[in-house]
């Protein structure tokens, strides 16, 4: 069958990419925008923390209930709350006139985020099937991998020479083209009757999260023992608890654990979380030391990754092909450890800081392990359910992707040892390579090449029956 899309998939694929473009720019923006929104609202490296944080709270813990709606009341509807939540939060960022205004803004981002990239990729999934999904697949990354490319290039600028509020702003192009290409779709929302939302579930995930990560965050200021850290910890963890225990009672969970008895599912969404896990902690360190302990300027240092865009732009379409075709575990064990190895070189950064010696080989090694895991990534998890569940299963993967970078980001000062001082951004890139090496090992013994057929999926990810 030829892999050539259809010119209605060619705009599904499209209208995916710029939902999630929304999404993501924001992700490679604000790290670059971090020094200057500390500088001047102050708060220091917590401040920076919770900027990015409090993001990735929200985002986290509602994408799958997101996900639940998108597939009970439909991927378009969804998508065009999320859209129109994302612009007006974006725009009360940028007026932020306080640290606690902005990380209140940020909340509410990830918000309307969470409904933007689960219905995305539901789209995608739900009305592109077979080979043509992997390329779909992959021309979704590489034109979503396009926010690494503009996000820290305009963030820097705007940083430079305006104010990092323009940063927040900048969505509200891709949200307009978003809506208008919406309205030129044929195809059409499949919702379904009686359905009914766990929102105590998705309060008790969102608080649960928001709890624990609070504490993480806040320790060293603290200490472990004192009660504004363990009580809320324990808080977290409890509500967390409860709300895995809840979604084996409950009759439409938000988060069916029936999925995990799919191998290609579960074993992809641990490797997610040891490989968005490194990707969150790398792309903080580099973009806040560049300009921090290295001395560039904000838009100096947007453009320091910018090989690694450059790369995902040229091969992620490739390499979703390649995986539809051949199947995802060989590229989902060496792209990890070849990122790895990039991020290993970032040990060669010293005070004498040279770009070119010290950073570029990092990032062109990286670029290239990046390009090689994201598309067999997806199409390995995506394609491993069924397309009814399909809204579902991209929100529970993202969720996994959101959750490592919000705990990797957390728990900074513990693996920074305090400071991201040459030190500790050399600590960085040794625990970044450690999560990719297990993101490798895990796809391994994990993923399997044969793709399950659809009834057979539909089949293996049936929700676990509720309890009497």
């Amino acid at each position: 069958m030829s892999l050539t899309l259809e010119p209605q998939q060619r705009l599904v694929v499209a209208i995916a990419a710029l939902a999630s473009f929304v999404a993501f720019l924001d992700g490679t923006v604000v790290n670059v925008a971090l020094p200057a929104i500390s500088e001047e609202l102050g708060g220091g490296l917590v401040t920076q923390q919770w900027v990015v944080d409090a993001y990735l709270i929200t985002l986290s813990a509602l994408i799958l209930l997101a996900g639940s709606v998108s597939d009970a009341y439909g991927r378009i509807l969804v998508m065009r709350i999320g859209l129109i939540g994302f612009g007006i939060a974006s725009l009360a960022i940028a007026l932020a006139p306080t640290p606690l205004i902005l990380i209140i803004g940020r909340a509410l981002q990830g918000a309307a985020g969470a409904f933007l990239v689960p219905s995305s990729l539901a789209l995608i999934t739900s009305t592109i099937r077979g080979p043509r999904q992997g390329k779909a697949i992959g021309m979704w990354t590489a034109l979503t991998t396009t926010a690494m490319l503009v996000g820290p290039v305009l963030g820097g600028l705007f940083v430079d020479f305006l104010s990092w509020r323009y940063v927040f702003v900048i969505n509200v192009i891709p949200i307009a083209i978003t809506l208008w290409l919406l309205t030129r779709l044929t195809a059409h929302d499949d919702r379904k009757p009686h359905v009914h939302i766990d929102w105590l579930g998705g309060a008790m995930c969102t608080f649960g999260l928001g709890a624990a990560v609070y504490a993480l965050i806040e320790q060293p200021n603290f200490g472990w023992f004192s009660p504004a850290i363990w009580i809320p910890l324990v808080a977290g963890i409890l509500l967390f608890v409860g709300f895995i225990i809840r979604q084996r009672t409950v009759h439409d969970p938000v988060l069916p654990l029936g999925l995990f008895k799919i191998r290609n599912f579960w074993t992809g969404n641990v490797a997610t979380f040891f490989i968005y896990a490194a990707l969150s902690l790398n792309g903080f360190v580099v973009a806040v030391y560049l300009q921090q302990g290295a001395g560039l300027p904000a838009t100096l240092a947007g453009l320091a990754s910018i090989p690694v865009t450059i790369l995902m732009v040229l091969l992620s379409s490739r390499m979703g092909a390649l995986a539809g075709k051949w199947g995802p575990r060989l590229f989902m064990t060496i792209g990890p450890i070849v990122m790895g190895i990039g991020a290993l070189l970032l040990l060669s950064v010293q005070d004498d800081f040279n770009y070119w010696l010290q950073v570029l080989p990092s990032m062109i090694v990286f670029g290239l392990g990046l390009a090689t895991t994201v598309s067999p990534l997806t199409t390995a998890i995506l394609g491993a359910v069924d397309t009814s569940r399909s809204g579902i299963a991209s929100a529970v993967n993202n969720a996994v992707s959101r959750v490592a970078g919000l705990l990797v980001i957390a728990m900074l000062a513990a693996i920074l040892g305090g400071a991201l001082d040459l030190a500790g951004f050399h600590r960085a890139a040794i625990f970044t390579a450690g999560l990719l090496a297990l993101g490798g090992v895990v796809s391994f013994l994990g993923i399997r090449n044969r793709m399950p057929q659809p009834d057979d999926a539909a089949t293996s990810e049936a929700p676990a029956a509720p309890a009497s």
